[in-house]
């Protein structure tokens, strides 16, 4: 149906959707397609069918995930579909886009037990109701070895060198194995499967997303819109958000911690961590940017506003509350926390009433092994009663109440068992 053709009340209601779609969004191909299918589906009432697939090679999900999640929340809450692909299959490859290397392959149990995990954090974000849950196994290990020959005949492999990973590693003289040539193939097979209108991804999956595009069209199958975000910085302003670097916040993390590391957020990134990982609509995000511009607001303040968005949206408004007081009262105020968890010091772990510090850390769960232990030392993060504790091989002669603090957001009360 052609534009001149739709009821006024049509057209405002499409140049509201595409709007919403385009908040955010690095690019669309082609955006004309886009158009073309929303017109469609207001005019029809038919909901569009809306795309991602996620990888479970890692279990945890944080803030830089959730960009491409709350667009597809956004398609929900505009009434659409969204086909939300688990590659059970494809995971067990991996994904080389942006690897040096060949990624190790996942087992089918390593697959399965991150699929759960992701499955329970992402309907923090998405409205189960509304998304429909796929395997891709489900259409490619039925495929025979004739019709993967046919799949593969449909790309030449001047276009697979196409991507710049593969470029690199072949002029580095690096290897790359044939079957990390079939992960875009296998991606682009999801969406022939699921007859997709429209896929999303990170601008580092362009090359994916746009496979899915050439297959839908060699398979006679009408051909989806693909919406590109951005890839969100971390913690330190620089480098994408990533758990290896550190530079992350998790959204299963305990309110606290992401209140706390919403805080260190940098000031030039905090509209971008508003616009792309909450949700937060497009006319309250314009009246804070203005608020910020003309002084209304301080950046202080829209930064606590941040962090308690972040807490409220994955631990519920009781916790985000709870986590602004604990920051107020710890960090402005200088003063220790009410709450501060007791941890009774096992007997069996003194000898003549000592334990190594490093020890008493790990028994605490502040540090994961003795080697974090000692970096949280050396890096002056442990104070004991608000003094600084600098010896990594030091002994500690624990006493009744002692307050231990492990950077600023771990306290414990030692007591003696």
């Amino acid at each position: 149906m052609k534009w001149e053709e739709l009821s006024d009340v049509q057209q405002q209601e499409v140049e509201h959707q595409l709007e919403v779609i385009s908040r955010g969004v690095v690019e669309i191909v082609p955006e004309e397609e886009l158009k073309r299918k929303v017109i469609k589906s207001v005019v029809t009432g038919v909901p569009l069918n809306v795309k991602l697939g996620l990888d479970p090679s890692a279990p945890d999900i944080h803030v830089g995930h959730t960009v491409v999640m709350h667009k597809l929340r956004q398609f929900q809450e505009l009434g659409h579909q969204v086909q939300l692909i688990i590659g059970d299959f494809t995971g067990r490859i991996g994904d080389p886009t942006g690897k040096s290397e060949t990624r190790k392959q996942l087992t089918e149990e390593d697959v399965q037990r991150n699929a759960e995990t992701y499955k329970k954090q992402i309907y923090k974000i998405l409205d189960p109701n509304k998304t429909k849950v796929f395997y891709n196994s489900e259409w490619l290990s039925p495929m025979t070895f004739a019709e993967v020959v046919t799949l593969s005949a449909k790309v030449t492999v001047a276009r697979m060198m196409e991507r710049d990973d593969f470029t690199k590693r072949f002029q580095g003289g690096l290897p790359i194995s044939i079957h990390e040539f079939f992960y875009p193939l296998m991606q682009g097979m999801d969406s022939v499967a699921l007859k997709s209108d429209v896929e999303l991804g990170g601008t580092d999956q362009k090359f994916n997303l746009l496979m899915g595009r050439t297959l839908q069209k060699e398979y006679g199958v009408d051909t989806q819109a693909t919406i590109m975000t951005p890839l969100l910085e971390g913690l330190d302003g620089v480098q994408k958000m990533s758990k290896s670097l550190g530079n992350y916040i998790g959204i299963d993390e305990e309110p606290n911690e992401i209140y706390g590391k919403a805080m260190s957020v940098p000031d030039e990134l905090m509209l971008k961590y508003y616009e792309l990982a909450t949700d937060i609509s497009n006319r309250e995000l314009v009246v804070l940017k203005e608020a910020l511009q003309e002084g209304v607001t301080h950046p202080r303040d829209a930064k606590m506003q941040l962090a308690h968005t972040f807490v409220r949206m994955y631990h519920g408004v009781p916790a985000a509350d709870a986590a602004q007081q604990h920051f107020v009262t710890v960090f402005q105020q200088r003063a220790l926390p009410d709450d501060i968890e007791i941890f009774a010091v096992p007997a069996a772990e003194l000898e003549d009433g000592t334990i190594k510090l490093v020890k008493l850390l790990t028994l605490l769960g502040f540090a994961g092994s003795n080697g974090e232990a000692k970096r949280s030392i050396q890096q002056g993060s442990v104070k004991l009663n608000e003094v600084k504790l600098e010896d990594p091989n030091a002994d500690l002669t624990p006493q009744e109440g002692d307050i231990l603090q492990v950077g600023k957001r771990k306290f414990a009360k030692l007591t003696l068992s």
